[in-house]
């Protein structure tokens, strides 16, 4: 049977105010009217796991069902069968291909393991349905004016074309996933940021998203905590971008390609 309380990563022990915070937290990363802009794929998948969240919310919130599920769960867990006491060793039998979907040695993973494969999986495909969207649409936005590049730490870079007589004008762009935005994944990517400036007082504009989202308040803290500290040379300008529908927390300053960026990703061009 499916384990509700694995699926909103919850304890068996939580109250009923545990579960519904886990689901409302589960479900907004989820929940189709988020992912429009992911493509059919992802919303397939992102209404599946919707319905599955609700599913373990309508169980987990409502004590009688709660009461029978739980019944249900741990005599299904008494019923596997104890180990057999030990016996001498035969031969050993020649070792079978595992199956597909397998893993080797032919054991079944178990329940934990698999929900959190599962879930590996589905991040996964998060990061890179956002990734391929903030590519597509951020070439759109540039033009032929930039060339890619790479940066330890971050998932896109682009500097503006050189010339004969100097580079054109633009600031140095660089794109992160990650899981949420908060004031430590805002540290960390002004920080491997900062490693790619130079003397010249160019601007860096970092696009930090994630599929969560901190408080507003503490993304503003820790952005003005980084823009007091020392600076290697260069300007660094942080944009932290909720991917779910690609809103952003947009600093006065932010150059006018951020803004053509976004605009882009907002309108699903």
């Amino acid at each position: 049977m499916k384990d509700y309380y694995a699926l909103l990563e919850i304890a068996p022990t939580s109250s009923g105010d545990e579960v519904k915070r886990a689901f409302r937290s589960q479900i907004a990363r989820y929940h189709p009217d988020k992912v429009q802009h992911l493509g059919k794929e992802f919303q397939a998948m992102a209404a599946e796991r919707a319905a599955e969240l609700t599913e373990a919310y309508r169980i987990l919130s409502d004590d009688t069902r709660r009461a029978e599920y739980d019944r249900v769960r741990s005599t299904t867990s008494a019923a596997a069968p104890p180990a057999a006491p030990s016996a001498p060793r035969e031969p050993a039998a020649p070792e079978r291909p595992a199956a597909a979907g397998e893993p080797p040695g032919g054991s079944a993973p178990k329940p934990g393991q698999a929900f959190t494969g599962e879930r590996a999986g589905r991040d996964e495909f998060v990061r890179k349905a956002v990734l391929n969207r903030f590519k597509q649409t951020l070439q759109s936005a540039i033009g032929g004016g930039y060339d890619q590049s790479d940066v330890r730490g971050f998932d896109v870079a682009c500097v503006p074309k050189s010339k004969l007589f100097g580079r054109t004008s633009g600031p140095r762009l660089l794109g992160r996933f990650v899981p949420r935005v908060d004031g430590a994944a805002i540290a960390d990517a002004w920080m491997q940021a900062g490693k790619w400036a130079n003397p010249s007082n160019e601007e860096i504009c970092v696009f930090l998203m994630g599929s969560g989202m901190a408080p507003q308040r503490e993304l503003a803290e820790a952005i003005a905590k980084q823009r007091r500290g020392p600076s290697r040379g260069g300007k660094v300008i942080l944009i932290p971008i909720d991917a779910r529908d690609w809103d952003a927390h947009l600093p006065t300053d932010a150059p006018a390609v951020a803004k053509n960026l976004l605009a882009k990703l907002r309108g699903g061009q």
